[in-house]
Protein backbone atom coordinates (compact mmCIF):
# COMPACT_ATOMS: atom_id res chain seq x y z
CA UNK A 1 0.00 0.00 0.00
CA UNK A 2 1.02 3.65 -0.74
CA UNK A 3 3.12 5.33 2.04
CA UNK A 4 0.41 7.87 4.18
CA UNK A 5 -2.35 6.14 2.47
CA UNK A 6 -5.22 4.83 4.84
CA UNK A 7 -5.22 2.91 8.29
CA UNK A 8 -6.69 6.20 10.28
CA UNK A 9 -10.57 6.37 11.45
CA UNK A 10 -12.17 9.59 10.51
CA UNK A 11 -11.64 10.95 13.83
CA UNK A 12 -8.38 9.72 14.45
CA UNK A 13 -7.46 11.69 11.36
CA UNK A 14 -9.25 15.22 12.76
CA UNK A 15 -7.95 14.60 16.00
CA UNK A 16 -4.39 15.44 14.63
CA UNK A 17 -5.27 18.68 13.17
CA UNK A 18 -5.06 22.00 14.98
CA UNK A 19 -6.02 25.60 13.72
CA UNK A 20 -3.30 27.22 11.64
CA UNK A 21 -4.56 30.33 11.69
CA UNK A 22 -4.25 32.05 14.92
CA UNK A 23 -1.19 34.33 14.32
CA UNK A 24 -2.35 35.96 10.92
CA UNK A 25 -3.39 39.30 10.23
CA UNK A 26 -5.80 40.32 7.23
CA UNK A 27 -4.80 43.25 5.18
CA UNK A 28 -4.31 46.48 6.72
CA UNK A 29 -5.42 50.07 5.40
CA UNK A 30 -2.07 50.91 5.01
CA UNK A 31 -2.07 48.57 2.33
CA UNK A 32 -5.16 49.29 0.91
CA UNK A 33 -4.07 52.61 0.79
CA UNK A 34 -0.82 51.71 -1.20
CA UNK A 35 -2.83 49.43 -3.53
CA UNK A 36 -5.30 52.77 -4.44
CA UNK A 37 -2.19 54.77 -4.88
CA UNK A 38 -0.14 52.54 -7.25
CA UNK A 39 -3.71 52.20 -9.46
CA UNK A 40 -4.13 55.96 -9.44
CA UNK A 41 -0.30 56.06 -10.81
CA UNK A 42 -1.07 53.87 -13.21
CA UNK A 43 -4.31 55.70 -13.95
CA UNK A 44 -2.53 59.40 -14.61
CA UNK A 45 -0.06 57.66 -17.06
CA UNK A 46 -2.43 56.02 -19.44
CA UNK A 47 -5.60 58.33 -19.97
CA UNK A 48 -7.62 56.87 -17.54
CA UNK A 49 -9.54 59.47 -15.47
CA UNK A 50 -11.54 56.54 -12.78
CA UNK A 51 -11.99 53.07 -12.52
CA UNK A 52 -15.28 51.74 -11.35
CA UNK A 53 -15.32 48.67 -8.57
CA UNK A 54 -17.81 46.96 -8.48
CA UNK A 55 -19.13 44.53 -5.16
CA UNK A 56 -16.67 41.48 -5.29
CA UNK A 57 -13.18 41.10 -5.80
CA UNK A 58 -11.63 43.95 -6.67
CA UNK A 59 -14.05 46.13 -4.57
CA UNK A 60 -12.45 44.07 -1.68
CA UNK A 61 -9.08 44.23 -3.37
CA UNK A 62 -8.82 48.16 -3.31
CA UNK A 63 -11.33 49.23 -0.11
CA UNK A 64 -11.65 46.07 2.11
CA UNK A 65 -15.24 46.58 1.47
CA UNK A 66 -16.77 43.35 1.77
CA UNK A 67 -20.27 43.11 -0.22
CA UNK A 68 -21.87 40.73 -2.79
CA UNK A 69 -22.70 41.43 -6.36
CA UNK A 70 -26.83 41.69 -7.15
CA UNK A 71 -29.16 42.91 -9.33
CA UNK A 72 -28.59 46.38 -7.06
CA UNK A 73 -25.93 47.75 -8.31
CA UNK A 74 -23.08 48.37 -5.29
CA UNK A 75 -19.67 49.50 -5.76
CA UNK A 76 -17.54 52.66 -5.61
CA UNK A 77 -15.87 54.80 -7.95
CA UNK A 78 -11.72 55.39 -7.89
CA UNK A 79 -11.21 58.41 -9.43
CA UNK A 80 -7.76 59.17 -10.69
CA UNK A 81 -6.98 61.42 -7.85
CA UNK A 82 -8.64 62.02 -4.83
CA UNK A 83 -10.92 59.60 -2.76
CA UNK A 84 -13.11 56.85 -3.32
CA UNK A 85 -16.89 57.60 -3.76
CA UNK A 86 -19.00 54.22 -2.87
CA UNK A 87 -22.54 53.74 -4.60
CA UNK A 88 -24.91 52.00 -3.04
CA UNK A 89 -28.97 51.53 -2.67
CA UNK A 90 -30.13 54.30 -0.02
CA UNK A 91 -31.17 51.46 2.77
CA UNK A 92 -27.70 50.11 2.65
CA UNK A 93 -26.00 52.69 3.33
CA UNK A 94 -26.04 51.89 7.28
CA UNK A 95 -24.44 48.53 6.32
CA UNK A 96 -21.74 49.32 4.21
CA UNK A 97 -20.60 52.04 6.94
CA UNK A 98 -19.89 49.40 9.38
CA UNK A 99 -17.63 47.76 6.88
CA UNK A 100 -15.78 50.63 5.50
CA UNK A 101 -11.78 50.41 5.64
CA UNK A 102 -10.83 53.48 3.13
CA UNK A 103 -13.30 56.61 3.96
CA UNK A 104 -14.94 58.10 0.81
CA UNK A 105 -18.40 59.28 0.37
CA UNK A 106 -21.04 56.38 0.12
CA UNK A 107 -23.99 58.29 -2.27
CA UNK A 108 -26.95 56.32 -2.08
CA UNK A 109 -30.03 56.19 -4.47
CA UNK A 110 -33.54 54.96 -4.09
CA UNK A 111 -34.93 51.96 -5.70
CA UNK A 112 -37.18 53.66 -8.34
CA UNK A 113 -34.15 55.89 -9.34
CA UNK A 114 -31.42 55.04 -11.64
CA UNK A 115 -27.82 53.84 -10.64
CA UNK A 116 -26.38 54.07 -13.95
CA UNK A 117 -27.79 58.09 -13.89
CA UNK A 118 -26.48 58.80 -10.59
CA UNK A 119 -23.04 57.11 -11.33
CA UNK A 120 -22.81 59.34 -14.77
CA UNK A 121 -23.45 62.39 -12.13
CA UNK A 122 -20.82 61.68 -9.77
CA UNK A 123 -18.36 61.24 -12.81
CA UNK A 124 -18.52 64.43 -13.51
CA UNK A 125 -18.22 65.79 -10.43
CA UNK A 126 -14.14 63.62 -9.42
CA UNK A 127 -10.97 64.67 -10.45
CA UNK A 128 -10.22 62.99 -13.78
CA UNK A 129 -6.50 64.37 -13.80
CA UNK A 130 -7.26 64.78 -17.67
CA UNK A 131 -8.02 60.95 -18.05
CA UNK A 132 -10.81 60.74 -21.06
CA UNK A 133 -11.28 56.82 -20.49
CA UNK A 134 -13.03 55.51 -17.90
CA UNK A 135 -12.42 51.51 -16.77
CA UNK A 136 -14.94 49.46 -15.46
CA UNK A 137 -14.02 46.43 -13.69
CA UNK A 138 -13.76 43.45 -15.75
CA UNK A 139 -16.31 41.25 -13.46
CA UNK A 140 -19.02 43.91 -13.75
CA UNK A 141 -22.42 41.84 -15.15
CA UNK A 142 -23.53 43.10 -18.77
CA UNK A 143 -26.47 44.82 -17.88
CA UNK A 144 -24.21 46.92 -15.59
CA UNK A 145 -22.11 48.01 -18.11
CA UNK A 146 -25.10 48.26 -20.61
CA UNK A 147 -26.59 50.87 -17.97
CA UNK A 148 -23.80 53.12 -17.89
CA UNK A 149 -23.14 53.06 -21.88
CA UNK A 150 -27.01 54.21 -21.78
CA UNK A 151 -26.44 57.02 -18.88
CA UNK A 152 -23.10 58.45 -20.14
CA UNK A 153 -22.17 60.54 -22.94
CA UNK A 154 -21.10 59.11 -26.21
CA UNK A 155 -17.95 61.07 -25.77
CA UNK A 156 -17.30 58.77 -22.73
CA UNK A 157 -14.79 55.29 -23.70
CA UNK A 158 -15.55 52.48 -21.69
CA UNK A 159 -12.66 50.66 -21.30
CA UNK A 160 -12.17 46.77 -19.61
CA UNK A 161 -10.80 47.26 -15.84
CA UNK A 162 -8.29 44.50 -16.12
CA UNK A 163 -5.70 47.17 -17.51
CA UNK A 164 -5.62 48.79 -14.33
CA UNK A 165 -6.84 45.78 -11.29
CA UNK A 166 -4.38 42.95 -13.19
CA UNK A 167 -1.73 45.53 -13.32
CA UNK A 168 -1.64 45.79 -9.40
CA UNK A 169 -3.58 42.35 -8.68
CA UNK A 170 -0.76 40.20 -10.65
CA UNK A 171 2.03 41.45 -8.33
CA UNK A 172 2.09 40.11 -4.68
CA UNK A 173 3.18 42.16 -1.63
CA UNK A 174 4.45 39.93 1.16
CA UNK A 175 1.87 40.23 3.29
CA UNK A 176 -0.24 38.63 0.64
CA UNK A 177 2.09 35.83 0.03
CA UNK A 178 2.07 35.17 3.55
CA UNK A 179 -1.25 34.44 3.46
CA UNK A 180 -1.07 32.18 0.51
CA UNK A 181 1.52 30.38 2.21
CA UNK A 182 -0.73 29.53 5.44
CA UNK A 183 -3.79 28.36 3.00
CA UNK A 184 -1.47 26.15 1.43
CA UNK A 185 0.18 25.17 4.40
CA UNK A 186 -2.94 24.46 5.88
CA UNK A 187 -4.40 23.08 2.77
CA UNK A 188 -1.27 20.19 2.36
CA UNK A 189 -2.50 19.08 6.36
CA UNK A 190 -6.20 18.39 4.66
CA UNK A 191 -4.80 16.49 1.64
CA UNK A 192 -2.08 14.43 3.99
CA UNK A 193 -5.24 13.56 6.76
CA UNK A 194 -7.79 12.85 3.89
CA UNK A 195 -5.23 10.48 2.05
CA UNK A 196 -4.67 8.89 5.99
CA UNK A 197 -8.91 8.20 5.65
CA UNK A 198 -9.46 6.06 2.72
CA UNK A 199 -10.40 2.70 2.26
CA UNK A 200 -12.31 0.20 0.27
CA UNK A 201 -15.58 1.21 -0.44
CA UNK A 202 -15.42 4.68 0.49
CA UNK A 203 -17.39 7.13 -1.22
CA UNK A 204 -15.90 10.13 -3.24
CA UNK A 205 -18.95 12.04 -1.31
CA UNK A 206 -17.48 11.33 2.11
CA UNK A 207 -14.10 12.59 1.32
CA UNK A 208 -15.26 15.64 0.01
CA UNK A 209 -17.10 16.11 3.46
CA UNK A 210 -14.35 15.03 5.63
CA UNK A 211 -11.97 17.48 3.88
CA UNK A 212 -14.58 20.49 4.75
CA UNK A 213 -14.32 19.34 8.26
CA UNK A 214 -10.97 19.23 7.94
CA UNK A 215 -10.33 22.80 6.44
CA UNK A 216 -12.65 23.95 9.28
CA UNK A 217 -10.07 22.39 12.21
CA UNK A 218 -7.24 23.77 10.55
CA UNK A 219 -8.77 27.65 10.74
CA UNK A 220 -11.18 27.51 7.37
CA UNK A 221 -14.84 27.87 7.10
CA UNK A 222 -14.49 24.64 4.76
CA UNK A 223 -13.62 24.26 1.53
CA UNK A 224 -13.18 26.73 -0.94
CA UNK A 225 -13.81 23.99 -3.70
CA UNK A 226 -13.61 20.49 -3.64
CA UNK A 227 -13.07 17.78 -6.34
CA UNK A 228 -12.19 13.68 -5.73
CA UNK A 229 -12.13 11.24 -7.87
CA UNK A 230 -11.57 7.31 -8.26
CA UNK A 231 -10.73 5.04 -11.03
CA UNK A 232 -11.50 6.19 -14.62
CA UNK A 233 -13.02 8.94 -13.47
CA UNK A 234 -9.60 10.71 -12.74
CA UNK A 235 -9.40 11.45 -16.61
CA UNK A 236 -11.88 13.91 -16.29
CA UNK A 237 -9.75 17.34 -15.33
CA UNK A 238 -12.71 18.63 -13.38
CA UNK A 239 -14.84 15.71 -12.74
CA UNK A 240 -17.89 13.93 -13.08
CA UNK A 241 -21.68 14.44 -11.55
CA UNK A 242 -22.36 11.35 -10.19
CA UNK A 243 -19.96 10.20 -7.06
CA UNK A 244 -17.50 7.00 -7.03
CA UNK A 245 -16.93 4.51 -4.48
CA UNK A 246 -13.14 3.41 -3.88
CA UNK A 247 -12.12 0.02 -5.16
CA UNK A 248 -8.52 -1.66 -4.25
CA UNK A 249 -5.31 0.09 -6.80
CA UNK A 250 -8.05 2.72 -7.93
CA UNK A 251 -5.93 5.97 -8.85
CA UNK A 252 -6.90 8.53 -6.38
CA UNK A 253 -6.86 12.43 -7.52
CA UNK A 254 -7.66 15.00 -4.65
CA UNK A 255 -7.66 18.70 -6.32
CA UNK A 256 -8.76 21.36 -3.12
CA UNK A 257 -8.30 24.19 -1.57
CA UNK A 258 -9.55 27.21 1.48
CA UNK A 259 -9.49 30.66 1.67
CA UNK A 260 -7.77 32.81 4.36
CA UNK A 261 -8.74 36.02 5.27
CA UNK A 262 -9.82 36.83 1.32
CA UNK A 263 -6.10 34.31 -0.04
CA UNK A 264 -7.05 31.15 -1.70
CA UNK A 265 -5.13 27.94 -1.47
CA UNK A 266 -5.22 25.00 -4.62
CA UNK A 267 -3.30 21.85 -4.51
CA UNK A 268 -3.61 18.38 -6.20
CA UNK A 269 -2.31 15.22 -5.38
CA UNK A 270 -2.76 11.64 -7.12
CA UNK A 271 -1.61 8.41 -6.10
CA UNK A 272 -3.04 4.72 -5.76
CA UNK A 273 -4.67 2.79 -3.16
CA UNK A 274 -2.94 -0.50 -3.79
CA UNK A 275 -0.55 -1.01 -6.63
CA UNK A 276 -0.51 1.27 -9.90
CA UNK A 277 0.23 -0.44 -13.03
CA UNK A 278 3.41 0.22 -14.93
CA UNK A 279 1.55 2.43 -17.14
CA UNK A 280 0.20 4.76 -14.52
CA UNK A 281 3.72 4.92 -12.53
CA UNK A 282 5.40 5.50 -15.46
CA UNK A 283 2.62 8.41 -16.37
CA UNK A 284 2.78 9.76 -12.77
CA UNK A 285 6.94 10.06 -13.27
CA UNK A 286 6.15 11.83 -16.48
CA UNK A 287 3.70 14.28 -14.35
CA UNK A 288 6.22 15.22 -11.86
CA UNK A 289 9.07 15.88 -14.89
CA UNK A 290 6.73 17.96 -16.78
CA UNK A 291 6.19 19.94 -13.55
CA UNK A 292 9.71 20.12 -12.43
CA UNK A 293 10.84 21.14 -15.97
CA UNK A 294 8.05 24.09 -15.89
CA UNK A 295 9.20 25.43 -12.49
CA UNK A 296 12.98 25.33 -13.64
CA UNK A 297 12.02 27.34 -16.93
CA UNK A 298 10.89 30.21 -14.73
CA UNK A 299 12.95 33.21 -14.19
CA UNK A 300 11.82 37.05 -14.23
CA UNK A 301 11.36 38.43 -17.79
CA UNK A 302 10.43 35.42 -19.28
CA UNK A 303 7.42 35.17 -20.83
CA UNK A 304 4.20 32.77 -19.10
CA UNK A 305 3.85 30.72 -22.59
CA UNK A 306 7.69 30.33 -22.07
CA UNK A 307 6.63 27.97 -18.44
CA UNK A 308 3.66 26.20 -20.69
CA UNK A 309 6.10 25.18 -23.73
CA UNK A 310 8.84 23.27 -21.11
CA UNK A 311 5.81 21.30 -19.25
CA UNK A 312 4.92 20.69 -23.35
CA UNK A 313 8.15 19.72 -24.38
CA UNK A 314 8.99 17.33 -21.70
CA UNK A 315 5.83 15.56 -22.16
CA UNK A 316 6.88 15.22 -25.57
CA UNK A 317 10.25 13.67 -25.01
CA UNK A 318 7.89 10.96 -22.92
CA UNK A 319 5.61 9.93 -26.57
CA UNK A 320 2.84 12.21 -24.89
CA UNK A 321 0.97 15.12 -26.48
CA UNK A 322 2.21 17.28 -28.85
CA UNK A 323 0.22 20.55 -28.01
CA UNK A 324 -3.20 19.40 -26.28
CA UNK A 325 -3.27 15.89 -27.98
CA UNK A 326 -4.47 13.04 -26.07
CA UNK A 327 -2.78 11.16 -24.11
CA UNK A 328 -0.96 14.37 -23.00
CA UNK A 329 -1.64 17.68 -21.56
CA UNK A 330 -5.14 19.08 -22.62
CA UNK A 331 -5.29 22.52 -20.96
CA UNK A 332 -2.99 25.21 -20.02
CA UNK A 333 0.04 24.32 -17.17
CA UNK A 334 -1.10 26.87 -14.28
CA UNK A 335 -2.73 30.25 -13.60
CA UNK A 336 -2.43 33.03 -11.21
CA UNK A 337 -3.56 33.02 -8.14
CA UNK A 338 -4.39 35.35 -4.86
CA UNK A 339 -8.06 36.27 -3.91
CA UNK A 340 -10.10 34.79 -7.26
CA UNK A 341 -8.77 31.51 -7.58
CA UNK A 342 -7.75 31.99 -11.39
CA UNK A 343 -6.56 34.96 -12.15
CA UNK A 344 -3.78 37.28 -14.36
CA UNK A 345 -1.18 36.09 -16.00
CA UNK A 346 -1.78 32.36 -17.13
CA UNK A 347 0.81 30.10 -17.84
CA UNK A 348 -0.25 29.34 -21.53
CA UNK A 349 0.81 28.55 -25.41
CA UNK A 350 2.05 31.91 -26.52
CA UNK A 351 1.47 34.30 -24.00
CA UNK A 352 3.75 37.01 -23.74
CA UNK A 353 3.51 38.49 -20.71
CA UNK A 354 6.41 38.58 -18.95
CA UNK A 355 7.25 37.03 -15.31
CA UNK A 356 8.13 39.29 -12.59
CA UNK A 357 8.64 39.24 -8.63
CA UNK A 358 5.49 38.82 -6.66
CA UNK A 359 3.77 36.86 -9.50
CA UNK A 360 1.75 33.72 -8.32
CA UNK A 361 1.09 30.48 -10.40
CA UNK A 362 -0.22 27.19 -9.88
CA UNK A 363 2.16 24.61 -11.65
CA UNK A 364 -0.38 21.80 -13.11
CA UNK A 365 0.61 19.98 -16.68
CA UNK A 366 -1.92 17.13 -15.86
CA UNK A 367 -1.31 14.00 -18.05
CA UNK A 368 -5.28 12.30 -18.96
CA UNK A 369 -5.01 9.29 -20.71
CA UNK A 370 -8.93 9.27 -22.15
CA UNK A 371 -11.29 6.58 -20.61
CA UNK A 372 -8.06 5.15 -18.34
CA UNK A 373 -6.96 7.72 -15.81
CA UNK A 374 -5.81 10.75 -15.39
CA UNK A 375 -2.74 12.32 -13.26
CA UNK A 376 -2.02 15.99 -12.03
CA UNK A 377 0.11 16.95 -9.47
CA UNK A 378 -0.47 20.84 -8.46
CA UNK A 379 1.98 23.33 -6.20
CA UNK A 380 2.04 26.74 -6.66
CA UNK A 381 4.86 29.24 -6.54
CA UNK A 382 5.76 32.62 -6.70
CA UNK A 383 8.59 34.40 -8.79
CA UNK A 384 11.14 35.69 -7.21
CA UNK A 385 14.16 38.33 -8.06
CA UNK A 386 16.74 34.97 -7.72
CA UNK A 387 14.03 32.13 -9.51
CA UNK A 388 11.35 30.64 -8.33
CA UNK A 389 10.07 29.59 -4.93
CA UNK A 390 7.48 26.71 -3.93
CA UNK A 391 4.33 27.32 -1.52
CA UNK A 392 4.61 23.27 -1.37
CA UNK A 393 7.02 20.60 -1.62
CA UNK A 394 6.11 18.47 -5.16
CA UNK A 395 5.15 15.00 -4.13
CA UNK A 396 7.85 12.95 -3.61
CA UNK A 397 6.88 9.81 -5.91
CA UNK A 398 3.46 7.15 -6.36
CA UNK A 399 4.35 5.18 -3.83
CA UNK A 400 5.10 8.24 -0.96
CA UNK A 401 3.14 11.28 -2.34
CA UNK A 402 3.23 12.91 0.74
Amino acid sequence: MTIGIGGKTREEALAELSIMTSDLKPIQKEEYLARIAKAQTYMQANDIGALYLNAGTNLSYFTGMQWYASERLVGAILPAKGEVIYIAPTFEIDSLNERKLISGEIVGWQEHESPYTLFSSLLASIDKAGGSKVAVDESTAFFIVDGFNKALSENVVIINGSEVTAHCRMHKSGNELALIQRAMDMTLAVHKAAASILYEGITTTEVEAFINEAHKKVGATGNYFCIVLFGKATSFPHGVKDPQILKKNDLVLIDTGCKVHGYLSDITRTYCYGEPTKQQADMWQSEKRAQLAAFNAVRVGVPCGDVDKAARESLMADGLGPDYNLPGLPHRTGHGIGMDIHEWPYLVKDNPHPLAPGMCFSNEPMIVVPNEFGIRLEDHFYVTESGPKWFTQPSKSIDEPF
